[in-house]
């Protein structure tokens, strides 16, 4: 089986292409890859097919009144525990700087289709991408808790569930090893919890534990949603806000109504994955 690995802000990802949409991508095959012991290693998975040849990319086009008939192609993106996943910034700038190495598509921009709709990406032979993430969705406030501290934050849906908390506890110094406690009657599906610092303007720091992974170094619908957790606090609907994650620095553009994510996007090793690995 033929592989890619890449990351962007060391987020990082197995990508799965598979042009003639025949690949099976179970649970337990996604778990094996990203195992980073006995795999390769990764957060999740990418899986690219042909939007054509995709049923479920089909449906996203009609939900999407049509608008995907421009984009060739279906991100079908699974966490690291082998559960399929709405959406992933970091991933989809990967997704498209593959896309671009492969020659399966032109440097500029192009339409991907991903489980939370139609997504632009922008990018050049070199360089940052920029994604179009949508409009965020603020959905009222909840509660985390990490270790015996409980931390309130803005629950904001970015095509996958977020809580975002600002605090004052130095966020490098929190314990993420374990998942922090939710409410599960606020996300009956589990969330991606953010824990974030204001340490500028329009700049914060951030830590998260993504559903499905743990702690990643980076999480790109994290880092929107931390913008505007941040933003909210400032009593601001737009702007240009700096992320500061572990694996790096994102960069975070909102206009009061869509969001934009720039930032790097690294492929660093192709290969074959034996059959006999699986076993």
């Amino acid at each position: 089986m033929r592989f890619v690995k890449g990351h962007g802000t060391e987020n990082d990802f197995v990508i799965l292409p598979d042009p003639d949409g025949s690949l099976d991508l179970t649970a337990s095959l996604v778990t094996a890859l990203c195992d980073r012991r006995s795999g390769i290693g990764a957060d999740g998975v990418l899986h690219v097919v042909p939007a054509k040849l995709s049923a479920e990319a089909a449906e996203i086009a009609d939900r999407e009144s049509g608008r995907s008939h421009g984009a060739d192609w279906f991100m079908d993106y699974r966490n690291a525990d082998g559960g399929v996943a709405e959406m992933c910034g970091n991933g989809l700038r990967v997704f498209a700087r593959y896309l671009v190495d492969a020659g399966l598509a032109d440097p500029g921009e192009f339409d991907v289709v991903t489980r939370a709709g139609v997504r632009r990406v922008q990018l050049a032979r070199t360089g940052d991408v920029t994604v179009d993430m949508g409009a965020p969705e603020v959905l009222g406030e909840s509660v985390a808790t990490v270790g015996a501290t409980e931390y309130e934050g803005l629950v904001v849906d970015m095509g996958n569930p977020h809580l975002a908390c600002v605090t004052g506890d130095p966020v490098t110094q929190l314990d993420l090893t374990s998942q922090p406690g939710f409410d599960p009657a606020v996300f009956p599906h589990g969330v991606n919890v953010e824990l974030l610092n204001l340490v500028g303007e329009r700049r914060v720091v951030m830590r998260v534990y993504e559903r499905g992974s743990g702690e990643t170094r980076s999480c790109g619908t994290g880092a929107v949603a931390s913008a505007v957790a941040a933003a909210r606090l400032a009593g601001e609907t737009s702007g240009t806000w700096t992320v500061e994650v572990p694996g790096g620095v994102l960069t975070v553009t909102l206009d009061g109504r869509a969001s934009h994510l720039t930032g790097p996007a690294v492929l660093v090793a192709s290969g074959e994955f034996p059959a006999f690995a699986l076993s």
